[in-house]
């Protein structure tokens, strides 16, 4: 895998921790630039720091519709092109929906779907125009069964899931490839707002993933021939179904 990237540049957004880390990470070491993107300014600069000028930190909150706006012209012009973009950026929340805050809905909602929309959007007409990229976003198992402890999450991976199907169709013309990767649970801060006796569960049973399995699904998405879209892969620990 040293150095298939070798001339790219790969955008990932919610760089700074868990899938998004581990895929920028994987990324850096097949040889692309990697323009990581989250709102962790500081986690960005350390980043920097150890990988050196092939990591382009790029500090944006993409829950603010005007910084959102900015990822696209800001990566041109700090790296002058676009071959991957991760949208990987999410957050959770779980429980029953009668117990769920509102405001808290609409901001995941927001970044689940909306900025997933906008950023791939966004990013087409330069792909279109170079007639090459990659897209992958990162989806989630629920988006692939009616998961009862997280309806609002699994509602927002069910609506991304329709978006990468969808658009992949629209745009293979342009030589363009669209997939996503739905993992069951992974190591990562999004388990922090997981129900307790969830979680407990899933480590006790050996049911949970590692950014770094996730990153090396991605990495296999990326380096197939132009010819060959791996459209939606669905990760699971072989021990998720006991």
């Amino acid at each position: 895998m040293a150095k298939q990237l070798e001339g790219k540049v790969a955008a990932v957004t919610g760089a700074a921790s868990g899938i998004g880390l581990a895929s920028s990470e994987a990324m850096l070491a097949a040889g692309a630039r990697v323009v990581m993107v989250d709102r962790d300014a500081a986690a960005l600069a350390a980043l920097a720091g150890r990988y050196g000028d092939a990591v382009i930190p790029l500090v944006i909150d993409l829950l603010d519709p005007t910084a959102c706006a900015t990822l696209l012209p800001r990566v041109l012009e700090k790296a002058g092109q676009l071959d991957i973009l991760h949208a990987n950026a999410g957050i959770y929340v779980g429980g029953d929906l009668v117990d769920a805050d509102t405001a808290a809905i609409d901001r995941m909602l927001n970044l689940n779907v909306n900025v997933v929309m906008k950023n791939v959007h966004d990013a087409l007409p330069h792909m279109i125009a170079r007639a090459t990229g990659d897209i992958i976003v990162t989806s989630s198992l629920a988006a692939h069964f009616p998961t009862p402890w997280e309806p609002v999450y699994a509602s927002s991976k069910w609506a991304i899931n329709c978006f990468v199907q969808t658009v992949r169709r629209q745009v293979f013309k342009h030589g363009i490839r669209v997939g996503s990767i739905s993992p069951g649970p992974v190591i990562s801060a999004l388990l922090a707002d997981w129900p307790a006796e969830k979680l407990a569960e899933a480590k006790a049973s050996g049911s949970l993933l590692e950014a770094s399995e996730v990153a090396e699904v991605v990495m296999f998405m990326l380096t197939r021939p132009r010819g060959m879209t791996i459209r939606d892969v669905v990760m699971l620990p072989t021990n998720f179904d006991l």
